[in-house]
């Protein structure tokens, strides 16, 4: 009989098996919070799940969150004072909202900061997530 590999996590889980599929990490990492960042990234969560319903999520990075389609669409990581969502490749996306407020710099990367009391925009959120998986999708293509 072959023995489960375990990865350590945060003190609050102890310890959890490799085959615990990351979308019940997120669920774990969410209730740890237990404060408006969770609820935070439980709302974000759903809503690119609505946006793009096959979208695969992933823990990297020491625990962050990420969705994916043909790419990295976003991450979701948790900061004291802020939700941060990071788009990979967000830099070639319309964003006619204006809901990236963050990393505007760079020539590859924008990110959208939540932070606390703020309510994102679901339609243009969700618009943004749909060109994201897009974007990924017609750069596979293209290969």
């Amino acid at each position: 009989m072959k023995k489960s590999a375990t990865v350590k996590k945060s003190a609050a889980t102890k310890e959890t098996t490799r085959e615990e599929s990351p979308s019940r990490l997120i669920d774990i990492k969410i209730k740890e919070l237990g404060d408006w960042r969770g609820k935070t990234l439980a709302g974000v969560r759903a809503l690119i799940k609505q946006a793009v319903p096959d979208v695969v999520e992933e823990l990297k990075w020491r625990g962050v969150p990420v969705w994916s389609h043909d790419g990295i669409i976003c991450t979701g990581e948790t900061y004291k004072s802020a939700v941060k969502l990071t788009f990979a490749k967000g830099a070639s996306l319309k964003d006619p909202s204006k809901l990236f407020n963050s990393s505007l710099e760079g020539n590859t990367r924008r990110a959208i900061d939540i932070h606390e009391g703020v309510e994102i925009n679901a339609d243009a959120f969700k618009t943004l997530i749909r060109a994201a998986a897009a974007l990924n999708s017609s750069k596979k293509k293209a290969r």
